[in-house]
């Protein structure tokens, strides 16, 4: 038993700990090359843009984070 919480604790890397913002964002999504992926500077902003989607995620002073998802027709 304790094999398996020592196993449990252990402190796993992820893939995306190596990778830049706009790289990591990408892999999450799924998005293709030629979608387009905006981080700013400070990294509390992200605009993805696809064929048919226009994503804007923002994270607030308050900490509150604001989703807008406009679709193309």
């Amino acid at each position: 038993m304790l094999a398996i919480a020592l196993v449990s604790c252990r402190d796993e890397k992820h893939e995306t700990d190596d990778m830049d913002d706009e790289s990591a964002i990408r892999k999450e999504m799924n998005l293709d090359g030629d979608d387009k992926v905006k981080v700013s500077d400070e990294g509390d902003k992200v605009k993805i843009k696809t064929d048919d989607k226009k994503i804007k995620i923002e994270v607030n002073e308050d900490g509150s984070v604001e989703k807008k998802v406009k679709i193309d027709d």
